[in-house]
């Protein structure tokens, strides 16, 4: 029996919350009953400063073999020269790349925040914007990467980091072209793959590990692991980011997440995961279709990968905190985003983000999605109690359908 009932009390009720709603939050997801029970594991009682063969505890000889494991399941599913896993999350991992590679006050360049990028690439509130130079490129008129900005921005700072990846991004990135743009004024490129890590080890979204010199990504998102991250470089830069990560930026890692991270990586070899990554892709390409066809206007006019923005503020004059309400009042989880040249402020914007990585680990296909269109729809458009109550029960019901892993 356990013991402290106010808090299983208050788990208990979130399964309830995820099992009864419908997740579209684009960088959440459900991890399996093995990376549950490896984070549930033992392996948080063992402290293990420093790295594989060098720690600074005795003890650690089963904490090496998981952690050489993770490292080369990795090196393998992306083809990495150099893997660390110890990153804690995302913004460590990004900042540790910060610290390898530059002195404070050098310049980065990154996407502009409503553009589609991350507060750790050089927004002005994030330690990456504070310590840093740091400054934004944008997405053109059509939502996409302006890449002659981005060519001319970097001509005319020369910043000595350059950030590629996204946040809230629906389309392609041509990292070749950043390559070419980072080569022209002698700059690191860096690639976060946070979002799609998932759908570039599935094959269905272009790697650039081999291109930059640096890519980072959490595990938890399109990844479908715990929450933690990695970073993989080129051989040379190895040293640097090891001791940036630690003992530069942290202690001990978390050695039940990496064992996590570790079993993560081995489903995402299979073929079962590259068939689960296809359906995302499909999966947010119709919702993103059909709430378009209901004249929603959708950032960049659809998506090639697992997400997309919905200018809300602009399609139904309900802002983004309000419509994430009503929409989270009915059962539907998602956030508020802003958009390219959001006019509102960002804790209050003009977007909704959605994702399709969660509803698709419970199993939901297009005809699902079809569904839930229906259901954003009809919420936004009527939001008084009774219907949103009444969309509430039908989801509660729909979902019923739809198991999540390691959830009763």
């Amino acid at each position: 029996m356990k013991k402290d009932k106010k808090i299983f009390d208050l788990i208990d009720e979130e399964k309830k919350r995820q099992k009864e709603g419908l997740e579209l939050i684009a960088s959440e997801n459900y991890v399996s009953e093995d990376v549950l029970s490896c984070m549930g594991s033992i392996l948080t009682n063992k402290y293990s400063e420093g790295y594989s063969g060098k720690r600074y505890y005795k003890g650690n000889k089963h904490i090496d073999d998981i952690e050489v494991e993770a490292i080369e399941r990795a090196k393998k599913l992306f083809g990495a020269e150099h893997v660390n896993v110890q990153p804690y999350s995302g913004s460590p991992a990004n900042l540790a790349v910060h610290f390898a590679l530059l002195e404070p006050g050098d310049k980065t360049m990154g996407m502009a925040l409503d553009a589609g990028g991350h507060l750790t690439h050089g927004f002005k509130v994030s330690i990456s914007g504070k310590y840093y130079n740091s400054l934004s490129y944008g997405v053109d008129e059509n939502g996409y990467i302006d890449y002659d900005q981005v060519q001319k921005l970097a001509l005319e700072h020369r910043p000595k980091l350059i950030w590629a990846g996204f946040s809230a991004y629906s389309r392609i990135i041509d990292w070749g072209r950043f390559r070419d743009i980072a080569d022209s004024v002698d700059a690191y490129l860096v690639a976060d793959i946070a979002h799609v890590a998932g759908l570039i080890a599935a094959g269905l979204y272009p790697s650039p590990v081999g291109i930059a010199d640096v890519v980072t990504t959490t595990t938890h998102k399109t990844l479908r692991g715990p929450r933690g991250a990695i970073i993989m470089c080129k051989a040379e830069l190895g040293e640097k980011i090891d001791k940036a990560v630690f003992p530069g930026l942290q202690g001990g890692p978390h050695n039940h997440i990496t064992a996590g991270i570790a079993v993560a990586l081995m489903e995402a070899s299979t073929d079962e995961f590259k068939e689960y990554a296809k359906q995302v892709i499909l999966n947010a390409q119709t919702l993103s279709n059909e709430l378009s066809d209901r004249g929603y206007k959708i950032i960049s006019g659809g998506t090639d990968n697992h997400l997309f923005l919905l200018d809300v503020f602009g399609t139904t004059g309900i802002s983004g905190e309000e419509a994430s309400t009503i929409l989270e009042s009915a059962g539907i989880t998602v956030n508020k985003n802003a958009i390219p040249n959001d006019t509102r402020k960002p804790w209050d914007p003009s977007g909704l983000r959605f994702g399709t990585p969660a509803l698709t680990t419970r199993g939901m296909k297009e005809s699902d999605m079809v569904k839930i269109a229906q259901w954003i729809d009809s919420a936004l458009k009527n939001s008084k109690e009774d219907n949103l109550k009444k969309i509430r029960e039908d989801i509660k019901e729909f979902t019923k359908n739809y198991p999540i892993p390691g959830i009763n």
